[in-house]
């Protein structure tokens, strides 16, 4: 029998549907009953019942003929069932479904009364997250549904297994407002949070299960290994060539139990849709070396070999804590986020993971429409979550989403209100135009950092520079954006020209700069419009920008805003370094004219003609640029790694 996940992406809904009827199992002869109930023969099942057939023989995943004709919707044959002695709880072998369950996720009405009338739990949870038949039916959204599983004594706050959901959670998720109707009428609460998961207890007790496997896995290898060879390894003075120790590699806090990868259709209790509603299911690639998200501590060039640089779980802070409203907001469902609202739901509330507001999801998964009709209701536009980030920043973030390997939102294209609407419109309602994040946000690091790029620190006029976005810099200026604020380097050592490698910060720095310390200036807003990235990673395979507008940018940093065409970033490269590193000819000569440096060295010891000459894997080199910055006076260290 098929599965098919409830939920949309990164989602932990606690239920799975069985598409039952969209992939027919095999006849069986066990079971003729449930065999013709599935086909829909009306006749053969009547003749089976006189015949004396056993009513309660399932099929080989456990569907009875009662489970088919509840989920088909065949209320006189369920009575006929019923009375001839059929099992009302009978379960599938997948999810303990039983005919109820069936019954309500399709919006049986008339099945479902039949069936509790005849006794059926009306509060039986699935084994697959433990979802009651209230929480199905107000997935399906069928009023008479649900108002005959109410009328029987449903829970009305009854949570599901997983995440501890309630049936108003996923009719938000869902926006079925008349299923969200019925429920505030019956007293359910929009005040209750779903569950909240600690992501390090959960990526603790990940990596010594993992450990103890492993150490299962060697005991049970070496166990079955030819006596001679055992008695040789344990022989003194014997060492068996090659030997290595097993070791278990750490899962990460982000695995899911059972999950897509977008946050639900109601479920993973995360923040984002991604994604980046709050939860991807690939887990995050091995970062960068000096991306700023390592997972182990390194030797920091600002002399504090003690700090510790963010992990994927640091910056993912904890899941979940979601009220109704929050599971609204997440998938822009304004209908029921109003309706929530009118029966009293906090509109400012956060959400008990990581601290979002409503308004704050909204915008991150560009719900834009939504975000507008929360702030007329009165959210607040300056609450930020653990990261730092704001409905301002995120709004920007989302509109030019980098390309990534799992699913992204992309309601920002859907919407009537705009990006630069949302944004001025949240400045106006009193939004910091230079909040600063706290530190990198997770749903950036997909892709396997192919960005090479660490957002801790950034303003919302900087994430406008490195879209080469100039109106919504021009709009951020115009209402008080100070325009020349940098990132902030992370944790973690710089890499210098004689330390290629992660044991620490030895080695010559042959930039001729101050070391670069925690905390202090990272990247300028000049280097993210030129290109920051480019030469330290994939960047070209995943940065979405506004097109055509590199020299747009850089010329308005420069020329209207008076950025300095010469500041170095925390690696000590300059936009020089960066605009050979895309081969843009144009801005170099732009950059020239403006007197750049062209001799500037990297703390790495690249040049400028170094970074045109493919100073990546699997970059090519651009030649025609290399061959022009050396004219200007570029050495070239032939370093090239993809020549």
């Amino acid at each position: 029998m098929r599965m098919r996940p409830v939920l949309r992406m990164g989602a932990v809904l606690g239920a799975t549907w069985l598409t039952l009827g969209a992939a027919v199992p095999a006849t069986t002869a066990e079971a003729p009953l449930a065999d013709a109930a599935m086909k829909r023969d009306t006749a053969r099942v009547r003749a089976l019942l006189k015949q004396g057939a056993d009513v309660n023989a399932a099929q080989g995943d456990g569907m009875t003929a009662l489970h088919w004709v509840a989920q088909y919707g065949f209320a006189d044959q369920a009575r006929m069932l019923v009375f001839a002695g059929a099992r009302l709880d009978a379960i599938t072998r997948n999810g303990s479904y039983t005919p109820l369950h069936l019954a309500a996720r399709s919006g049986r009405a008339a099945v479902v009364s039949a069936l509790v009338e005849a006794g059926a739990n009306v509060n039986q949870p699935t084994s697959s997250g433990g979802a009651t038949p209230l929480h199905l039916a107000v997935q399906q959204g069928d009023p008479g549904t649900i108002k005959a599983l109410l009328d029987k004594g449903a829970t009305v706050d009854a949570t599901e297994g997983a995440w501890k959901q309630t049936p108003l959670m996923w009719a938000a998720a869902y926006n079925r407002t008349k299923a969200i109707e019925l429920l505030l009428a019956r007293g359910a609460s929009v005040k209750q949070l779903s569950l909240v998961e600690n992501t390090k207890a959960r990526e603790a007790a990940d990596r010594t299960s993992m450990t103890s496997r492993a150490r299962r896995v060697a005991a049970l290898k070496q166990a079955e290994r030819p006596q001679a060879a055992v008695g040789a390894a344990a022989a003194p003075g014997f060492e068996r060539p090659g030997a290595t120790t097993v070791t278990a590699r750490p899962d990460s806090a982000a695995r899911r139990d059972s999950m897509p990868a977008r946050l639900p259709r109601p479920a993973s209790d995360s923040g984002r849709a991604v994604a980046a509603r709050t939860d991807s299911a690939a887990r995050p690639a091995a970062p960068r070396p000096d991306s700023g998200m390592r997972a182990r501590p390194p030797a920091d060039s600002g002399n504090n070999p003690a700090a510790r640089a963010l992990g994927y779980t640091d910056l993912l802070g904890n899941r979940g804590g979601l009220a109704p409203l929050h599971f609204a907001a997440r998938d822009g469902n304004i209908e029921a986020a109003l309706m929530l609202l009118d029966a009293g739901a906090e509109i400012n509330l956060r959400t008990g993971g990581d601290s979002s507001t409503a308004l704050l999801l909204a915008s991150i998964n560009g719900h834009f429409d939504l975000a507008e009709a929360l702030l007329k209701r009165g959210a607040d536009p300056k609450i930020a979550n653990h990261a730092g980030a704001t409905p301002l920043y995120t709004a920007l973030n989302v509109q030019w989403a980098a390309k990534s390997m799992y699913p992204q939102p992309t309601a920002q294209k859907q919407q009537q209100t705009t990006y630069l609407q949302l944004m001025e419109d949240l400045i106006k309602a009193g939004a910091d135009v230079n909040a600063r994040l706290s530190k990198h946000l997770w749903f950036m690091s997909y892709n396997f950092d192919l960005l090479g790029v660490n957002t801790q620190g950034a303003t919302p006029f900087w994430r406008a520079a490195y879209a080469t976005d100039v109106p919504a810099m021009k709009l951020l200026v115009k209402h008080g954006a100070d325009h020349k604020l940098p990132t902030t380097k992370p944790a973690g050592r710089i890499r210098t020209e004689d330390a290629p490698s992660d044991d620490g910060n030895a080695g010559k720095d042959p930039s001729g700069l101050p070391p670069a310390v925690i905390g202090g200036p990272g990247v300028y807003p000049i280097h993210a419009a030129s290109g920051a990235g480019y030469g330290e990673g994939f960047a070209a395979n995943s940065h979405v920008h506004a097109p055509d507008s590199w020299l747009a940018s850089v010329k308005y940093l420069v020329e209207e805003l008076g950025h300095d065409p010469n500041q170095r970033d925390m690696n000590g490269y300059n936009a020089l370094h960066n605009a050979a590193s895309r081969g843009d000819d144009e801005l170099i000569d732009y950059l020239i004219s403006k007197g750049v440096d062209i001799t500037a060295v990297s703390r790495k010891g690249e040049t400028v003609a170094d970074m045109a000459n493919g100073p990546v894997q699997r970059i090519p080199p651009f030649v025609e640029t290399v061959k022009k910055l050396e004219k200007l006076g570029s050495k070239n260290s032939n370093k090239c790694k993809s020549c």
